[in-house]
This record gives structure tokens, C-alpha cells and sequence, in this order.
């Protein structure tokens, strides 16, 4: 269609059609005669089919979907047989002829409020996204399961011996089994309160009771209790005069925890603990340096995502999420950087004031 200038003007269903390939999703619309009027390219890659040659088809030679059960989308729904009140056919799962999962939602277009169907737009895209997510999920799941399972195996072998041999086991035997059991108990409450946190962090319902704390005091505490349990030497130098920090004891005590024990288990040598005043804010950064490989520049993104591990450390793949999410609540944050001597820096800067953020 050209104006009286003879340069070339879209008509309106041209235009329409030119529109709809700039959505993202697969667009068919049809009459309620069951004629095609409407195609974008991405419905058409979808469905299989060429798009010129449909204009015009019944919609069950172009919208060639089945279900398991091998009935067509237009069988299953009926759309233009819905009683007045039905204006939208949900998400639903369907193959296309190559046998892909194309997901499809439907609106039905109606000439009054309560009227006849006058014609429907029917929404197609592929079912790949969802498929990644559910073996994202899948993964999760196994995870989850992997983490729980192996303190459970300890926490059941050591309860049935006890059981079965009782009588046989000296005094000395039944205390080691006890605190073993105790151990694998308190192992998979700390992965239970870790999963917690984390799905506190992702929907941002995280329960803070911060208030003046001192740092030093805390961090203290955590080295003193971590340096009992483990054989690898960890060194503490916390500078003078530091502000106090605005905090909830219990969390700055999990971020700590967990920086000193991931140090401890990915780490090699000597781990040490640094608490200084904080160079980008008014608080204090405490530093845990370990003397082994280092993290790599490229994966330090990766590093705070959920149940990122590496190498055969082990570990929940939590400790880092849980650091960079308690940290970014309390209005602080997580650097990684490599170790003076060799190694990984962690460095986490700690506000003094309430900068938490809305």
C-alpha cells in the first residue's frame, strides 16, 4: 500500500503482523470461525510451520499441539464452546510436532462482557526455560539430600551398634559413639538453619535484632572456639580503638563462623584473622587470609551463589551465599581478593551505623 507521494505505507493487519515478531513469546490469533489471522515468526518456528501459508488455514492444521494423551490443543480446550464466564485458558504443557515441550496460554475474546467468543490469542513459548529450571531444582533437591544423607548414615550406624552391642561396648567405647552422634546431630542442625537462612535471604524475610556490638569481642569468641576443634594453626590481630559495629550478634557471629571455617576447609597452611578499621565506610573490615590456591578472578562471581562448591572439600556449597546475603542486610558487603602470601582474601566490611537498606 503506497500514499500519494508513492512511498510505502504498512496497512493495518501488515503492521499488526510486523509488531508481533518484535515480542518475544509466539503469538496465533484466530477467529471464532477457527481461521488464522495472526502468526508471528516465533509461533511459527514454534508450531512448524510456514507463516505466509497459514494465514488464512483453520486453526487445527496450524496449531498443531498434542498432549500425552495425543489430543490437539482446539480438542482438549474447545475454546469457542466455553461458558460466558471463561475468558482465559491457563498455562498448560503440550509437543509440538518435532516433539518439543511448547508451553501455551489462551485469551478469549469476547464481543460483549458475557458474550460469544468472538476470537482467540493464544500465547506459545518454549518449554526449555522451564525444563532448565526443573533440573535446577533437581539438582537442589539432590544436593539437599546428599548434605542430609551423610550425617544421618553416621547418626543411624552408631545408634544401631549401640543398640546391638551394648552390653559388649566398655564405657569408653559408648562415649566416643554418644559424641560422634551428637556431632552428625549438630552437623544437620546447621545445614537445616543454613537451608533456612537461605530461603529468609531469597524472599527477604530475614529476622535482624542488630544493636551496638563489638567486634572484636565476637570475633574473639569465634577463633577461640574454631582453634579448639581443629588442628591448623589460626592467628587474630585486631587493631585498637575500633568503633563498635550495628549488628546482630547472632549473624555477624554465623558470617564470621563461616569465613573462618571455609578458610580452614578450602584453604591451606596457616589461616589468618585480621580486624581493622574499614578504609570504604565508618565500621570495621574483618580479613581471613589462607595460604592455599586462591579463588581465581573469574569465579569470584560464582563463589556467593547457592551450593557452589569446588574441589574435594565438601561443604553444603552455602557458607559464602549466606555471608554475602547476612552482610548486604546489615548494609555491608564481601570482597575476595588474593592473600598476601598466597591464597584467598575475604574481606568483609561491617557498617558501624544503620545503613540497612529499605
Amino acid at each position: 500500500m503506497s500514499d500519494s507521494n508513492g512511498r510505502r505505507v504498512d496497512s493495518g493487519p501488515s503492521r499488526l503482523h510486523s509488531l508481533a515478531d518484535f515480542y518475544p513469546d509466539g503469538i496465533l490469533g484466530a477467529t471464532r470461525e477457527g481461521v488464522v489471522t495472526l502468526l508471528n515468526a516465533q509461533a511459527a518456528s514454534l508450531l512448524g510451520v510456514d507463516r505466509e501459508a497459514a494465514f488464512g488455514r483453520p486453526l487445527d492444521e496450524v496449531l498443531r499441539l498434542l498432549d500425552q494423551d495425543g489430543r490437539t490443543w482446539l480438542a482438549a480446550n474447545r475454546p469457542f464452546e466455553s461458558i460466558n464466564i471463561v475468558r482465559a485458558v491457563p498455562e498448560q504443557s503440550w509437543l509440538n510436532p518435532s516433539g518439543d515441550e511448547v508451553l501455551t496460554t489462551a485469551t478469549l475474546i469476547r464481543d460483549a462482557p458475557r458474550g460469544r467468543v468472538a476470537g482467540i490469542a493464544v500465547g506459545l513459548r518454549s518449554g526449555r526455560g522451564r525444563a532448565l529450571l526443573d533440573r535446577e531444582r533437581s539438582d537442589l533437591v539432590a544436593t539437599v539430600a546428599h548434605e542430609l544423607r551423610s550425617p544421618l548414615t553416621g547418626v543411624k550406624g552408631f545408634v544401631q551398634a549401640l543398640l546391638n552391642r551394648w552390653d559388649k561396648l566398655n564405657d569408653d567405647q559408648r562415649k566416643l559413639m554418644l559424641t560422634t552422634v551428637n556431632a552428625d546431630a549438630d552437623r544437620l542442625a546447621r545445614l537445616i538453619a543454613e537451608l533456612l537462612d537461605v530461603a529468609r535471604i531469597d524472599t527477604g524475610r530475614l529476622q535482624l535484632y542488630p544493636r551496638e556490638t563489638s567486634a572484636k569481642v565476637l570475633v574473639s569468641r569465634v577463633v577461640g572456639s574454631i582453634e579448639a576443634g581443629t588442628a591448623r594453626s589460626i592467628t587474630l590481630e585486631v587493631e585498637d580503638d575500633l568503633p563498635d559495629v550495628f549488628a546482630d550478634p547472632d549473624k555477624l557471629t554465623q558470617v564470621v563462623t563461616n569465613l573462618v571455617e571455609n578458610a580452614i576447609r578450602h584453604g591451606q597452611g596457616q589461616v589468618s584473622v585480621s580486624v581493622v578499621a574499614s578504609p570504604e565506610l565508618d565500621g570495621v573490615r574483618i580479613i581471613v587470609d589462607d595460604e592455599g590456591d586462591g579463588i581465581p578472578v573469574e569465579l569470584r562471581r560464582r563463589v556467593f551463589t547457592k551450593f557452589w562448591t569446588t574441589g574435594e572439600s565438601g561443604g553444603s556449597g552455602l557458607g559464602m551465599y549466606i555471608i554475602g546475603g547476612l552482610s548486604r542486610a546489615h548494609g555491608g558487603w564481601v570482597t575476595i581478593a588474593d592473600a598476601p602470601g598466597g591464597g584467598a582474601r575475604v574481606m568483609v566490611d561491617w557498617p558501624s551505623e544503620d545503613v540497612r537498606p529499605a
